[in-house]
């Protein structure tokens, strides 16, 4: 399976979640709705102007926030229209593999905001996200300053992220590690183990891009 045919099959499962759920489920983005996500994804593969908000504060972010309300603002039906008719072309063609990340992070946060377990797990999507994890994850973990952090997953395979003297380390299936790393600290279901200090260092640090 392609990147691309995962990333249209992950889309069309994060939709029909969020049809199930309607507008106003809660999610693990605090004080997002379910309507307010789906905003955000519209907005964020269809609106160019968005993008500074999504990495930088101030002004920045609160134009993008008002790009939000305003396609929020054209309902749910529509959002959910907007999303089952997939990314531009120009998302496919180039972020593919990103958009399969930001998709499965986002339907995790319905899914567990609403008190489901973890989805068993997809050789596919986890193909995808941990070759997003590889790429992402020195940056997200940029505010862990002078440790190191590797991830073992459950087939016993082991990355380094970020290379340091004392490190911790990240036991879990690939999808839960990229939960954590995201900030989602509390939903992922993993295992720390490694130098108490860079365990602590990992646990108050502030992660995600």
């Amino acid at each position: 399976m392609s990147v691309r045919d995962v990333l249209r099959a992950e889309r069309m499962r994060l939709c029909d979640t969020l049809e199930r759920y309607g507008p106003d489920a809660p999610t693990l983005c605090v004080g997002w709705t379910t309507a307010d996500l789906a905003a955000h994804l519209v907005v964020r593969e269809r609106d160019p102007r968005s993008s500074p908000g999504l990495v930088l504060g101030g002004r920045a972010a609160e134009y993008t926030n008002r790009l939000r309300l305003r396609a929020k603002a054209r309902g749910y039906p529509w959002l959910l229209d907007r999303l089952r008719a997939g990314p531009p072309a120009f998302v496919i063609a180039t972020m593919a593999g990103l958009n399969v990340n930001e998709n499965w992070i986002h339907h995790e946060d319905v899914r567990r905001a609403n008190g489901e377990a973890p989805r068993p797990a997809d050789p596919g999507i986890d193909r995808v996200l941990l070759a997003s994890l590889l790429r992402l994850g020195k940056f997200q973990l940029r505010a862990v300053k002078g440790y190191g952090v590797d991830i073992v997953l459950p087939d016993g395979a082991r990355y380094v992220l970020r290379k340091g003297g004392a490190t911790v380390t990240l036991h879990g299936p690939v999808g839960e590690i990229v939960l954590y790393l995201s900030g989602r600290r509390e939903a992922a279901r993993l295992e720390l183990t490694g130098d108490p200090g860079a365990i602590e260092a990992l646990r108050t640090a502030k992660l995600g891009v």
